[in-house]
């Protein structure tokens, strides 16, 4: 199988061509276990697939986070996917994508940068409490996308000097809480500035910190505007992998386009020849 690896501010993804490869749906669930297996393999947070779209779109994305578990998006690996459309023929300066949370749309800005209109919010909360390690969490929840993807925002003054074992713990805890029942992505934020925050992610499916997570991201930025900590435009979310930016379209109360640009690396292309693949299909 060919491959390429790319990674947005950190967040790295393998990606497939299954319009050559033309795996059945099955296939995936594995492969991504195997290949995300870091020292194992060639190591992601998830694995994607480029399938054929059946909405009109472009092209479908197929998301699998590193430990089996569909994803509904990602907005890193959809920036990613993006460049990878682009430079394979796939579409043109404009993307429409197919996600399994609804059309996304991607455009380039330049060689390395991209920009994704993320799914729209299907909830907002911006008070949820959560109990976890014995404790009462206000967390803001929201979903981007139908089915929607799950984001728990919690504050957390301080953010960059914060024991990251005990922040770790407390993000397992939250993404099991029951406040949550589909499980949630946990986004922990410091407010810099009305432009600028930063951002750590526990990402469920990974069940653990990321460089970078892009709808997480988008989330923060948006409860942060809805609670008017932030402008919401042209917001600098720093993260471990580097620097996102978010702008919130609004018209009153509603909320009409939630943008992600960011970076995009191609790390390496090449043929996967994994013998433990060979070896769990032999079983």
């Amino acid at each position: 199988m060919k491959f390429w690896k790319m990674n947005g501010a950190g967040n790295d993804f393998i990606i497939l061509n299954n319009l050559e490869e033309g795996l059945p749906p099955e296939a995936f669930p594995g492969l991504a276990r195997t290949l995300c297996e870091r020292h194992m393999s060639l190591g992601a947070d998830g694995l994607m697939a480029v399938d054929a779209p059946l909405q009109g779109g472009d092209f479908r994305m197929l998301f699998f986070n590193s430990d089996g578990s569909v994803g509904e998006m990602c907005g890193n690996g959809a920036r990613c996917i993006c460049r990878y459309g682009y430079e394979n023929g796939l579409a043109g300066e404009t993307q429409t994508i197919e996600t399994t949370a609804g059309i996304v749309t991607g455009r380039r800005v330049d060689r390395r940068s991209y920009r994704i209109r993320l799914n729209d919010p299907s909830v907002i909360d911006l008070h949820r409490p959560a109990k976890a390690h014995g404790e009462t969490w206000d967390c803001a929840y929201v979903e981007l996308g139908n089915p929607g993807i799950p984001h728990a925002v919690v504050l957390c003054p301080g953010l960059s000097r914060a024991d990251r074992t005990k922040l770790l713990g407390l993000g397992r805890a939250l993404r099991h809480a029951s406040a949550f029942p589909r499980g949630a992505n946990v986004n922990f934020c410091d407010v810099d500035s009305p432009r600028g925050i930063t951002e750590l992610t526990y990402e469920r499916g990974v069940e653990d910190f990321t460089y970078a997570c892009g709808t997480g991201s988008g989330a923060s930025v948006l409860a942060l505007t809805l609670m008017g900590r932030v402008t919401g435009q042209d917001v600098a979310v720093s993260v471990p992998g580097g620097t996102l930016r978010v702008t919130i379209d609004r018209e009153d109360e509603d909320v009409r386009n939630i943008w992600l640009t960011g970076p995009t690396n191609i790390v390496c292309k090449g043929e996967i020849t994994d013998e433990e693949l060979e070896m769990r299909n032999e079983e």
